[in-house]
C-alpha cells in the first residue's frame, strides 16, 4: 500500500466516523451541536474515497429516476461507480484533465450523476447550469467561468450557435449536431451487467468490489486530490445584482453537506426526494451529497407541468422517505388533496425561501409530519434548521447546524447583536461548508468574509432559547412611519387567506409614511383579481396584522421570478417606483 493508498484510507476513515457522529445523533439536537467536529482531511476525493466506497458491492438503488411515461430506471451504487469509472476514462480520452473546467447543463438524466462522478474522479471543475438558460447567460458562463468543455442536451447545443469559444462540445441525445461529440460513446467499454460477481480490489480500495478483469476498464487517477483544490464554480441565481461566481472545493460541499444531511434526517436506505432543478446549488444538496453521504436512495420525478396528485402517487409507488420542495411547491401541493398520499415520508423539509407557517400547519393536519425548515446558501451548507426530533417553533427557520457557530451582527455598526442583526457565520472556526470565496472578485470575497466572519446579507432575529426567525433580505427589509417593516412576515400573513396563492411586499412611496407596504397577489384557483378580491384581502390585513403593518396598497399580477424560482422583489420595487399597473389603496376602499 503506499502513502497515497494511505492518505485515501485515512480520509475516507475520518468522513465514516463523522457521518456516522451525526446519524447515531438523530433526535439528539443538544449533543450533536456541542461535540460535532468536521474531518479536515489534507486529500480527499469524494468519488473515489467515499462513493466507490459505499459502492462496493452495494446493489440497493443510488438513483431511481421516473419519467412523466410512467417508465422507470434504477441504477445501483455500484452500477453507478462502475459508470463513473467508465465516464471517466471516455472524457480523459477526450481531453478533460485536471482543473479544467466544464459546464455541465444536462437534465435529472441517469448521465448527470454519472459526469457529476467522473468529473470528480478527473479532478475537473463543474460548473452546473440549468438548462433554462439562454444564449446571453451561456456566454457569461463560459466567458467568465473561463470554460473548456460544455456537457449539454442534444436539444440545447443551437443555444450554443453565437457563444464563441475554443470549448469542446458534448451533447447527451440520439441526435447529435455536426461538430458536437455523442456522450453515449462513452458507454463503448461498458459491461453487458455491470454488477460484478467476483471482487477484485482498487489500489487503496481493498474492499471493493469492481467489475472483473476485461469486463470494463477502471478507472486510474493521474494524480491526488487536495481537499482544497477547487470542486465547483456556481453562478448566484442574480436576485438583485450580476450573479457571482461562488467556488466550493472537494471538502467544502461533499463534507460540508454533512450537515445538509443531519437536517434531512436521511438514513442509510432511505429514499429521498428532492425538486429542484439540475443547475442550482440545491440539487446539488439534496440530490447528490447529501443523501449519497447517507447511503440513501436518489428519488426523481420527471414531469412538463406540475400534478399535485401525480406526485403522490409517485410518491407511494417509489416508497419516498424523505422529502424536500421549495415554498412554492408546498404552496401547490395544500391546493390539492393531500390525503390523497397513503404514506406520507418520514421527514418533510422545505428550503430555498422561508416557509410560511400556514402551509405547515395544513400539511401537519393531512399527513401527521411537520416540515422543517432550514437556511442555507449556495455560498454554504445548511447553516440552520430545525432538526429531526427537536420541537419546531411556528415561523422560526430554527438553530445553527453543527458545525456552524452563527452571530447576528448589526449591519450599520458592525457589532454583534444579541437579538437581531444579519446573520453571518463565525469563521474563527471555519465551518467546512463555506465558499472559498468568489472566484476572481476580490472585493466581493472581501466584503464579505470581513471582520472575520461570512455576511450572509439576510437579518434574522434570536429568541431566548436560540432559535432564528428570518425577518429578511437586508436590502428587502424597509421602513415606513419609522416603523421597520419585514417582507416576510406581512407575505406570511396575507398567504393565510384562501385567495392568497403567492405573495411579495414591497415599499411604495408614500407622502406622510415615506413608504407604506404594498403587496403584490397572485390569486389560487377560482378567485378573479379586482376590487371585491382586494376588499377582502385589506380586510384580512386588518384582522390580522398590527395598524403600522398593514397592508396598503394590492396589486394583482404574475410574480416575477429567477430562473432557480425565487422573487425578484427587485423588479417589483422598480414598477412600483414606476407606478405602472392596476393598484388598489386601503384607504380608498374602506
Amino acid at each position: 500500500m503506499t502513502s497515497n493508498d494511505d492518505a485515501s484510507a485515512t480520509a475516507t476513515a475520518q468522513f465514516l466516523a463523522a457521518r456516522d457522529f451525526l446519524l447515531e445523533r438523530r433526535g439528539a439536537y443538544d449533543e450533536a451541536y456541542a461535540h460535532f467536529t468536521w474531518p479536515r482531511p489534507e486529500r480527499f476525493n469524494w468519488a473515489l474515497d467515499w462513493f466507490d466506497h459505499i459502492a462496493a458491492g452495494n446493489t440497493a438503488d443510488a438513483l431511481r429516476i421516473v419519467e412523466e411515461d410512467g417508465t422507470s430506471e434504477g441504477v445501483s451504487f455500484a452500477d453507478m461507480a462502475v459508470r463513473s469509472d467508465v465516464a471517466a476514462n471516455w472524457l480523459r480520452g477526450q481531453g478533460v484533465a485536471a482543473g479544467d473546467r466544464i459546464i455541465v447543463m444536462l437534465g435529472n438524466q441517469r448521465e448527470l450523476w454519472e459526469v457529476m462522478l467522473a468529473a470528480m474522479k478527473l479532478r475537473a471543475v463543474v460548473i452546473p447550469a440549468t438548462p433554462l438558460l439562454g444564449p446571453v447567460d451561456l456566454r457569461d458562463r463560459v466567458e467568465r467561468g473561463r470554460a473548456r468543455h460544455v456537457i449539454v442536451r442534444a436539444e440545447d447545443t443551437g443555444k450554443f450557435a453565437d457563444v464563441p469559444g475554443a470549448y469542446t462540445r458534448i451533447a447527451a441525445g440520439d441526435e447529435v449536431p455536426a461538430g458536437w461529440l455523442r456522450l453515449s460513446d462513452m458507454y463503448a467499454s461498458l459491461p453487458d451487467t455491470d454488477v460484478p460477481d467476483t471482487d477484485v480490489p482498487r489500489a487503496g480500495m481493498p474492499d471493493a468490489a469492481l467489475p472483473r478483469p476485461g469486463a470494463a476498464p477502471l478507472f486510474t487517477p493521474d494524480g491526488e486530490t487536495l481537499a482544497g483544490d477547487p470542486l465547483m464554480l456556481y453562478f448566484t441565481s442574480g436576485t438583485t445584482a450580476r450573479p457571482k461566481l461562488v467556488e466550493h472545493t472537494h471538502a467544502s460541499y461533499p463534507i460540508g453537506h454533512l450537515s445538509t444531511m443531519y437536517w434531512l434526517g436521511l438514513r442509510p436506505g432511505d429514499v429521498h426526494l428532492n425538486i429542484s432543478s439540475p443547475g442550482w446549488a440545491k440539487h446539488a444538496w439534496s440530490n447528490v451529497f447529501a443523501p449519497w453521504n447517507a447511503g440513501a436512495t436518489v428519488f426523481i420525478h420527471n414531469y412538463a407541468r406540475f400534478d399535485a396528485e401525480r406526485l403522490m402517487a409517485e410518491m407511494d409507488r417509489g416508497g419516498v422517505t424523505s422529502f424536500c420542495a421549495p415554498p412554492t411547491v408546498w404552496r401547490m401541493l395544500i391546493q390539492s388533496d393531500l390525503g390523497a398520499l397513503r404514506t406520507p415520508p418520514r421527514e418533510a423539509v422545505a428550503a430555498g425561501e422561508p416557509l410560511n407557517p400556514e402551509v405547515i400547519d395544513k400539511v401537519r393536519r393531512a399527513w401527521g409530519v411537520t416540515i422543517r425548515d432550514g437556511f442555507g446558501q449556495t455560498e454554504t451548507t445548511l447553516q440552520v434548521g430545525n432538526f429531526p426530533g427537536v420541537p419546531v417553533k411556528p415561523g422560526s427557520m430554527g438553530r445553527p447546524a453543527p458545525g456552524y457557530k452563527i452571530v447576528l451582527v448589526d449591519p450599520v455598526t458592525g457589532k454583534e447583536s444579541a437579538d437581531e442583526g444579519e446573520l453571518c457565520v463565525d469563521l474563527a472556526t471555519r465551518p467546512a461548508g463555506v465558499m472559498t470565496g468568489y472566484r476572481d472578485d476580490e472585493e466581493r470575497t472581501a466584503e464579505a468574509m470581513a471582520g472575520g466572519v461570512y455576511r450572509t446579507g439576510d437579518i434574522a432575529s434570536r429568541d431566548a432559547a436560540g432559535y432564528l426567525t428570518y425577518v429578511g433580505r437586508a436590502d428587502d427589509v424597509f421602513k415606513a412611519s419609522d416603523y421597520k417593516i419585514s417582507p416576510f412576515e406581512l407575505e406570511s400573513a396575507m398567504l393565510e387567506h384562501e385567495a392568497v396563492a403567492e405573495a411579495a411586499v414591497v415599499p411604495a412611496p408614500d407622502p406622510l409614511r415615506l413608504a407604506v407596504p404594498k403587496a403584490y397577489i397572485a390569486l389560487a384557483a377560482g378567485w378573479e383579481p379586482g376590487p371585491e378580491t382586494a376588499r377582502a384581502l385589506f380586510e384580512h390585513s386588518r384582522a390580522v396584522l398590527s395598524p403600522y403593518k398593514r397592508i396598503r396598497r394590492i396589486e394583482f399580477a404574475e410574480l416575477p421570478k429567477t430562473v432557480s424560482g425565487k422573487i425578484r422583489r427587485v423588479e417589483l420595487r422598480e414598477l412600483t417606483a414606476l407606478g405602472a399597473g392596476q393598484e388598489y389603496d386601503e384607504g380608498e376602499m374602506r
